[in-house]
């Protein structure tokens, strides 16, 4: 892991870079040439298979998941027998877990105020409700790493807004056809309507067009690939949808009080992601940077992963030696980053100079794998740069708002010329004219 000085990370792992500019592996290209018989982006990609669910629903579903999965279900919607026998599979100490994820994050999410709410005066009323979406799809992941955790971040705060409908969609496995076990069981307990088995780009497009049995949905959420993620960008309008996810990203900042054996587990835990997710440490402290540096490549001899974690600690992560803690905020609060962990004296203190960041974790107890699992806000916050305008998926998420505008003949004499005014200032005659006509039957 390198260490860097505040100029070189500027122009290196601290610069963030436009999320179409990133280019697209060779090994890529050469797999969608085979698909097509043509050389084509992934965009272009994303637009046929999305062309072909829209127009053949089900059928276009299955041939895609032959083609690109190397698999096709037996049916696209898991049945109810499935779900249980996934208990089976599942070790009863991770069901336990699941369970009381669940818990602390539908906890959290009821503490999330969303009022509807009325007020009258002498010129009537105004006011807003609040209600729920009718129809949520959440996509699972199914790779290397199920993360039956994203379902439960998703699908719990999407249960206490009230949604009425909601379900999941996982790639299939190969040997069963079926989601991984341990999201067959997330869904059960989180209590999810419909479980779909489809993967990438056709999933996406199933959930926004419908391709029975499985459902059209208003808004979709969850991460995924490259391909994933550009069948979002590609239907939404059609559906609302979360957000565009990223890779994974942490910003450690550490004073010299900080372990710099827990620092590196705590970079080495994000890296180990995929090799695309970035793990930064930002201190002013030379001392503990070179100590961390020197944990994290000994610390990453014992883990599982390393070829990824390599692969991400070369790519986009670091250590930066800032000149102070000051300058540190600074950084973080440019670069936005999706988890902000303060492994500094006294965190508390500087939680107020936190402007951009999907989650803060303050000190060493509350470090950012328990909130991957456990703590109780959802997991599934903004990358790339976007926790400058966007927040972690939460129960505002999952309703609308709609405003109630109910005025009488006061607020009509009060405020019904200014309307006249600025319709006419527009050019827009009609609009003035049906303000006028009210005011003139007096």
């Amino acid at each position: 892991m390198q260490i860097f000085d505040v100029e070189s990370a500027r122009r290196t792992i601290l610069r963030r870079t436009a999320w179409d500019e990133v280019s697209v592996p060779p090994a890529v290209l050469e797999r969608i040439e085979q698909l097509f018989g043509e050389r084509i982006g992934p965009e272009e990609a994303v637009r046929r298979i999305l062309a072909d669910v829209r127009a053949r629903g089900a059928t276009a579903v299955l041939e895609w998941s032959q083609r690109l999965d190397g698999a096709a279900p037996a049916a696209l919607q898991v049945p109810p027998e499935a779900i249980r026998a996934a208990y089976d599979a599942v070790a009863p100490e991770v069901v336990e877990a699941l369970r009381l994820a669940a818990a602390r994050v539908e906890a959290f999410h009821r503490r999330q105020p969303t009022p509807s709410w009325i007020h009258n005066d002498a010129e009537g009323t105004l006011g807003q409700l609040v209600r729920p979406i009718e129809r949520v799809g959440v996509y699972i992941p199914g790779g290397t790493a199920p993360l039956p955790s994203s379902l439960m971040m998703t699908v719990v705060p999407a249960r206490v807004a009230g949604v009425p409908f909601v379900a999941a969609i996982s790639p299939p496995q190969r040997a069963t056809g079926l989601p991984h076990p341990a999201i067959l069981v997330a869904a059960d307990i989180a209590g999810v309507d419909a479980v779909y088995t489809a993967g990438g780009a056709q999933a996406i497009g199933a959930l926004a067009f419908g391709a029975d049995p499985i459902a059209r949905v208003d808004k979709i959420f969850g991460p995924g690939s490259l391909f994933t993620t550009l069948a979002k960008r590609q239907v939404f309008g059609i559906v609302g949808i979360d957000g565009l996810p990223g890779p994974t990203e942490t910003l450690v900042i550490a004073d010299e009080s900080a372990d710099p054996q827990l620092a590196a587990a705590d970079l080495l835990a994000q890296a180990e992601h995929d090799v695309l997710a970035s793990a930064i440490l930002l201190t002013p402290s030379r001392a503990l940077a070179e100590a961390v540096q020197a944990a994290v490549h000994a610390q990453m001899e014992t883990l599982e992963r390393s070829e990824i974690i390599a692969g991400s600690l070369a790519r986009n992560s670091g250590i930066v030696v800032t000149e102070s803690l000051a300058q540190a905020f600074e950084l973080a609060n440019a670069y936005a980053p999706e988890h902000l962990c303060l492994l500094v004296r006294d965190p508390w203190q500087y939680l107020g100079q936190v402007r951009n960041a999907g989650g803060v974790f303050l000190g060493e107890r509350s470090f950012e794998v328990l909130g991957d699992y456990v703590a109780g806000p959802s997991h599934v916050m903004p990358t790339g740069g976007t926790a400058r305008y966007a927040s972690p998926v939460n129960v505002l998420d999952f309703v609308k708002i709609v405003s109630v505008v109910g005025l009488n003949e006061q607020a009509l004499q009060a405020i019904g010329p200014a309307a006249q005014t600025l319709a006419c200032a527009e050019g827009l005659t009609a609009h003035a004219a049906a303000v006028q006509r009210r005011l003139s039957e007096r």
